[in-house]
């Protein structure tokens, strides 16, 4: 014998009551024992027992307030209580409430994740599963529990939630002497749950059971009379109806008719192409269907049976009745079909002029409504007058449910104002309502909108509906908790309820009798063994034999070890047409049982004897044990996959700041003063002209503190697209230079001022440009680019361009000039001047903020000759100005000067240059000398051309150089030499965004590919004991954008990487003060550093792409060794190191596939011929000799394919653009492709499997196969969806070769490639017809839309509409899944649209 629990407390701080002011007598009683002992509060329905439990919790909150690491927990046996009691726990109470369901995907939670919860909350409301689960697996442990709450603590018997929290945990732990535990508070209106009894002794054992088990004592009042003064209790009274059924007559007609209806649809049945389990799920809907409507026949009448049947025939109604679940189409449409033909059978027994109530004595005699409903319409209209009523009619079934609120919805307004709705739970199949179209009806009914519900026994359990006035149970209620509950929900005073009970039905009345009397004999059997202790509880669970973690505490029994399996194997991988469950066979006479589990298991099966009523548990105990052992279970007693799952998702919600640096190369920039002579390198750049024009390039020298490497020179040599042709470019040194600060600051000068005119034109602000051109000690952009003078021998740079910078008004021997001819002194805006000067000049005019370049004087114009205006009219220049400009010309007999528009500095870099620069139909603009100022003077025309394609070349040389610190900040890493050209870098850190020639792209899917392979043969060898699905989310955690984002954030990627248009506008001139400002200095090691020269926003997906990219250009040009030591450093660590794939079995392969004839199709003798069975072997094929199936051998071939023909395009077709190699790899490795290369191959004549679904589907694959007209087994022609297995036993051959040969990768492609040919090349791709159709709405705004039916069987419908310019296009297709229905869809669209004039302008299907 044992008392109740106490909380371990010092008793010099004993726990306060901490009660509320308005708690009455009894509930300051209960909260009393409470606090002294674990207690049962067993209180009527509506008597406030939570409040007694909010109570108790505020007289916990000192120990439960964080940081305080202990928590109380309030369980609840229904979802909907959670809301309604964490509610009233936040409404008396301070405390910090968490509530908690299964929809929350609280299943898949781990450690971390509960510990979070159990940090931020102190209260913890859940359903009772999710505690029990949590106990299990080791995230709660009782010691931390201060207060356990049990909310309709009644259900504590037999393997209920609430009895396994006891038993398998309290109990136990009690046992053990652990006396840091919960106090336990239990909350009922019935102390037995059963159908009850007449024996009071009944009643005390049942009670004495559910006191053990909770090991509390019960708390109740002494009678009734006590609650009365609070509470209402409703008047209980029994109608009497005559047990009058339907005409025999009529009653056996409809099971006559019925019944051949019943025959007729399952011969249909019998025609239809089903599986077997699909036959057998309709055939059951249908007799279920059947059964359901002879029933409502007998007990409520003709016209309700008619409403069931319309009911259930309706498809897309509110109230869809039946749980298809996985019913073909088909079938389904033979189960509705039968619903509507029932009631076109059952309509014949009334005429269609019928209206039901109206006689209700006829309706009764016609068999229309039994006597038992008729019971139920003349109660509901005895309280007609009532306006404000609110009544429950309790039923046993769903159905009666809807036909008798359908009834009342027609009979009741005749009679008054009333409105009916029904509520229904989930029973024997039936489709339950949503929670929130509940929670509305119970809302409608409170707020008096609604006045009648029809419910099932839903709402007789803690649904709190307080103004229910009448309570009808048109069927008995079948126990005793039942009986009260339902009772408990007429809360208003004055309220009924009333109890249906056929007049001869002595049974039924006399087990109510005994209900009505069961409070009583409760209260008095409880309170009369009040003092008796409690004992251990009888129970096996309490016996159980059990497996325990050290670690984490996580515990699995005999009695959960069986759920425990089937979870594990829930989670194995599976497909359409297998799905993973436990096998036990059990030997009775040697008392064995052998456990078989699915061959993605790393254990195929278990043994056991002993006592064969435990056999099957002990087996599964036994496999819990030892798939813990091997890892298969975590710590925590949950599938690995579930563990891996977690994880991947805390890593997906990982924030990533987009907000990213742009780096510059430090050869560019420099830092500090420089007074003396400083050495520069001079490099040549070559402009050569592919394309006849006036104006001629010449080249420009580099001239920068730092050397450049072969590498970067030998990648300047490319072709910039100008407006009038190709421009070739190269680069090369030419010698080196010392510049002291004279001319360093003189250079500065001359090309701020040159590249400010020709980008920005901004004359205005050159002056303050220039003005902080003295030498700092900040960073700058430090190199120059000057003129070259061309010579064979050696180029040099022409100073004189250069010293026009240093023009100035002051300089006599600019008016004073001594040549002859037409050249003499004009006045402009900065002062006189000789026009000889004025020749081969830059110059700008204030008044309209132009520049012009200068070609000479004018011998026949000044300021009086006449200017010809658009219209046709002529004024002179003198009049033009002042009337345009406000300005009048002082000097207007001076020769105008000729001039013309300087260039524009354009992105020539960009890959399709649409905009040409128009020429001005009038090149030549006359200018009047005393408003032109002179910028630069003398210069080239030459020059200015010239200078006009710099921004663009030294952007790419700036790029090649970002590239190059990146390679180096790797090499500086890497103890081998590890060199691959700068270009091949510079394309992989090159997004499309950027617009040039060349991109990522390519690089880019080649490095998916190899990293794919590479993470997936390191997974394989590692892991050998590992499923497909784990392997598969391992492998997420690797490669995918999240991972790769974070490595290469890690590596500070990001501000390598090119995702913009090169504009010219924004390109730092060098030695521009007011760029140099942005600039800002940080290491990328501890000997290297770069420059920031401001954030831009970079995606995390282009992060991993870039990753995928380098590896893609490590690959491509040294080989895998150097794409692995590119991972090493980036943080991806695999090896390609063989590793013995271990075979723990021996089979005699012949026995199972023709070894011979398949070895002799791939051209490959396997070592070990295991491997050719294990890779034909679907997961359903369960023969315990071949203890694995292909699932493990596809995930590694999948790689090995994708990655060798992935790398076969890409070598094959070296030139091909950016984007091709995507398309290329996504037409070829496909299941499709496979798939129709299996079927040309006839392997699916040689998968082993047992699925009857999976060999029609086949059959039926390989007879389109053999009538179609494909000649090849690529691309997007098919129009049938392949079965996914014939796809994947290509990859797992692929696999089995890899394996058996020691992972030599060519061996394997030379064994698959004949199976593939004839492979895709350019010329034979073509777009997917879904994307085609899609890029084609984009290009021509067209509106695209689509619609999915969804999938019910093996039969999908994909409904694409395009509306082309006011006119619709649309078609419909159904294909065996919604992405071959969606291509089919596509392809007829495409072709309508492509026969109209809508898109003659398209892109065609071809791929360029």
């Amino acid at each position: 014998m044992m008392e109740p629990v106490s909380v371990d407390i010092d008793t010099t701080q004993q726990l306060p009551a901490d009660p509320l002011p308005f708690a009455r007598s009894y509930q300051l009683e209960a909260l009393e024992q409470a606090l002294k002992q674990n207690t049962i509060v067993f209180l009527e329905t509506g008597s406030g027992k939570t409040l007694i439990a909010t109570m108790l919790l505020r007289s916990y909150a000192h120990l439960l307030r964080k940081p305080s690491r202990f928590i109380a927990v309030f369980l609840v046996p229904e979802v909907f209580l959670v809301r309604q009691q964490a509610g009233v726990v936040r409404m008396h109470t301070d405390l910090n409430v968490g509530m908690y369901w299964g929809d929350m995907g609280i299943d898949f939670w781990h450690a971390a994740t509960w510990k979070q919860e159990i940090d931020k909350h102190e209260v913890l409301v859940m359903t009772h599963q999710i505690l029990l689960n949590g106990l299990r697996q080791g995230y709660f442990k009782l010691d931390l529990i201060k207060v356990l709450i049990f909310d309709e603590c009644h259900h504590a018997r037999g393997n209920h939630p609430y009895a396994c929290i006891m038993t398998e945990f309290f109990h136990r732990e009690l046992r053990s002497g652990h006396h840091d535990l919960p106090r336990i508070f239990g909350m009922t209106a019935s102390l037995i749950k059963s159908k009850g009894a007449s024996s009071e002794s009944y009643y005390r054992q049942q009670i004495s059971e559910l006191e053990n088990i909770m090991n509390s004592k019960v708390y109740t009042c002494a009678s009734e009379t006590v609650l009365a003064e609070f509470i209402p209790f409703p008047a209980t009274e029994f109608l009497f109806y005559e047990p009058m059924k339907i005409p025999d007559g009529i009653y056996a007609c409809l099971e006559e008719e019925l019944g051949n209806l019943k025959e007729k649809h399952e011969l249909l049945l019998k025609q239809l192409d089903l599986s077997e389990s699909a036959a057998e799920s309709v055939h059951n809907k249908i007799s279920k269907v059947h059964s359901t409507l002879m029933v409502c026949s007998g007990e409520l009448g003709v016209w309700l049976a008619f409403q069931a049947a319309r009911f259930l025939s309706h498809r897309d109604t509110d109230s869809d009745f039946i749980a298809w679940g996985k019913v073909d189409v088909s079938g389904e449409t033979i189960v509705k079909k039968f619903c509507w033909d029932a009631s076109l059978v059952i309509s014949n027994c009334f005429s269609a002029e019928c209206c039901i109530g109206d006689n209700t004595g006829a309706d009764v005699g016609a068999g229309l409504i039994t006597a038992k409903v008729l019971c139920l319409i003349k109660t509901l209209l005895q309280y007609r007058d009532l306006k404000d009523i609110r009544c429950i009619v309790f039923v046993e079934r769903v159905i009666t449910a809807a036909v008798l609120e359908s009834l009342l919805r027609e009979l009741l307004p005749k009679h008054s104002s009333w409105k009916t709705k029904y509520i229904a739970g989930n029973n024997s199949g039936l489709q339950s309502q949503t929670r929130q179209m509940q929670n509305e009806i119970v809302e409608e009914f409170r707020k008096g909108m609604v006045n009648i519900i029809v419910a099932t026994s839903i709402l007789e359990e803690g649904l709190d509906v307080q103004s229910c006035n009448l309570v009808i149970r048109f069927d008995p209620p079948s126990s005793v908790s039942s009986f009260i509950q339902s009772r408990g929900r007429a809360r208003m005073q004055n309220s009924e309820y009333l109890l249906m009970v056929k007049t001869e039905d002595s049974t039924t009345h006399s087990r109510l009798e005994n209900y009505l009397s069961s409070g009583d004999i409760m209260r008095r059997e409880s309170l009369h063994h009040s003092s008796t202790s409690c004992s251990a509880p009888q129970s096996e669970l309490y016996e159980d034999e059990f497996y325990r973690v050290e670690g984490t505490g996580a515990v699995v029994t005999l009695s959960s070890s069986v759920s425990l399996i089937n979870f594990y194997c829930s989670r194995l991988p599976s497909d359409g047409y297998f799905k993973p469950a436990p096998g036990f066979i059990i030997d009775k006479e040697k008392e064995t049982c052998t456990l078989h589990l699915p061959k993605s298991s790393p254990i195929p099966n278990i043994c056991v004897e002993g006592n064969i009523k435990n056999l099957k548990r002990k087996a599964c105990l036994e496999a819990c044990k030892q798939l813990h052992l091997i890892g298969a279970l975590t710590d925590n007693l949950v599938p690995d996959v579930v563990e891996e799952e977690a994880a991947a998702q805390e890593i997906g919600n990982e924030r990533y700041d987009d907000e990213q640096p742009i780096y510059l190369p430090p050869e560019l920039a420099s830092q500090g003063p420089r007074n003396l002579k400083t050495k520069y390198y001079c490099y040549l750049i070559e402009l050569n002209q592919k394309f006849d024009y006036g104006v001629p390039v010449h080249d420009i020298v580099l001239v920068m503190r730092t050397e450049l490497e072969s590498d970067v020179l030998s990648s300047m040599g490319f072709e910039l697209e100008v407006e009038r042709g190709l421009l070739a470019v190269n680069l090369r040194y030419i010698g080196d230079i010392y510049l002291d600060q004279v001319p360093v600051l003189l250079c500065r000068r001359f090309q701020i001022t040159l590249f400010e005119v020709l980008i920005h034109r901004e004359v205005n602000k050159l002056e303050e440009v220039l003005k902080g051109l003295e030498l700092g000690t900040g960073v700058v952009m430090d190199y120059f680019l000057l003129p070259a003078i061309r010579s064979r021998s050696q180029p040099s740079i022409d100073w004189a361009p250069i010293s026009s910078v240093l023009f100035s008004y002051k300089n006599k021997d600019h008016f004073n000039c001594s040549s002859k001819g037409n050249a003499h002194v004009v006045h402009t805006k900065g002062g006189p001047v000789c026009t000889c000067v004025l020749r081969n000049s830059l110059v700008c005019t204030p008044h309209n903020g132009s520049v012009y370049y200068i070609t000479g004087a004018s011998e026949d114009l000044n300021g009086r000759s006449l200017l010809k205006l658009r219209d046709g009219s002529a004024i002179t220049y003198k009049e033009h100005y002042a009337k345009r400009y406000s300005i009048q010309l002082r000097f207007d007999q001076e020769p105008l000067l000729e001039g013309r528009h300087v260039f524009l500095v354009h992105n020539f870099l960009h890959r399709s240059r649409t905009h040409k620069e128009k020429e001005s139909k009038k090149v030549r603009v006359d200018l009047p000398p005393e408003l032109c100022d002179v910028i630069l003077s003398p210069v080239s025309i030459s020059t200015l051309y010239s200078y006009t394609f710099i921004p663009s070349i030294m952007h790419r040389l700036e790029s090649l150089l970002i590239a190059v610190n990146l390679k180096k900040m790797h090499s500086d890493h890497c103890m081998q030499n590890v060199d691959i050209p700068a270009m091949k870098v510079l394309e992989a850190i090159t997004t499309k965004k950027c617009q040039e020639k060349f991109h990522l792209e390519s690089l880019e899917t080649l490095g998916d590919s190899f990293l794919k392979y590479a993470a997936s043969q390191q997974l394989f060898k590692l892991y050998q004991n590992h499923h497909e699905g784990l392997l598969s989310m391992k492998k997420e955690k690797i490669i995918s954008n999240v991972a790769l984002c974070r490595c290469g954030c890690d590596h500070k990627l990001p501000g390598f990487i090119r995702n913009e248009t090169f504009d010219p506008k924004l390109w730092m001139v060098p030695g521009d003060k007011c760029g140099s400002d942005l600039l800002s200095e940080e290491p990328l090691s501890e000997r290297r550093k770069i420059y920031v020269r401001g954030r831009r926003k970079v995606k995390g997906k282009t992060v991993a792409d870039v990753v995928e990219a380098l590896i893609g250009a490590y690959l491509s040009t040294g080989g895998e060794v150097l794409a692995l030591f590119f991972m090493d450093w980036i943080g991806i660590k695999v090896d390609f190191m063989i590793v013995p794939y271990e075979r723990h079995f021996q089979l005699q392969a012949e026995k199972f596939v023709n070894v011979r004839y398949l070895e002799s199709l791939l051209n490959y003798s396997f070592r070990d011929p295991s491997l050719l069975v294990e890779a034909l072997t679907h997961g359903s094929y369960m023969l315990p000799e071949i203890p694995s199936c292909y699932e493990r051998l596809e995930f590694l071939g999948d790689a090995v394919l994708d990655y060798l023909i992935t790398m076969h395009l890409y070598k094959e077709y070296p030139s091909m653009s950016p984007g091709l190699l995507t398309d290329l790899r996504s037409a070829s490795v496909n299941n499709d492709c496979y798939a129709q290369s299996a079927v040309k191959a006839d392997l699916h004549k040689h998968i082993l499997h047992n699925s009857q679904d999976l060999h029609k589907q086949i059959v039926e694959t390989a007879e389109i196969f053999q009538k179609s007209s494909l000649g090849s087994t690529f691309g997007w022609e098919s129009e049938t969806s392949f079965p996914k297995v014939l796809g994947d036993v290509i990859e797992s051959l692929a696999g089995a070769i890899l394996v058996d040969s020691g992972y030599n990768k060519e061996i394997v492609f030379q064994s698959i490639r004949p199976l593939l040919e004839p492979l895709i090349t350019p010329a034979t791709v073509r777009l997917h017809p879904a994307r085609e159709l899609s890029e084609l709405c984009q290009k021509q705004h067209f509106d695209y839309k689509k619609s999915v039916v969804p999938c019910n069987g093996r039969n999908a419908s994909v409904t694409i509409v395009v509306g082309a310019n006011g006119v619709i296009f649309k078609h419909t297709a159904t294909a065996a899944n919604k992405k071959t229905a969606k291509k089919l869809a596509s392809k007829e669209v495409l072709k309508s649209l492509k026969e109209s004039t809508f898109a003659s302008s398209s892109t065609p299907s071809k791929i360029d």
